[in-house]
């Protein structure tokens, strides 16, 4: 099931990642998910913003 997946995300022209980020709430202390797809290089600058 995952490789179909990352298959999917690959273009004919473009390679595109899939980022999946946690981000703990500051109110309730639950935890989130934020997922994103992009160019392989935009990834780390994603996961380093808050």
């Amino acid at each position: 099931m995952a490789k179909k997946t990352v298959a999917s995300l690959q273009t004919s022209s473009k390679r595109l990642s899939k980022a999946i980020k946690m981000i703990k709430s500051p109110k309730t202390g639950a935890y989130t998910f934020i997922e994103s797809i992009m160019e392989p290089e935009k990834v780390d600058a994603f996961l380093a913003k808050k």
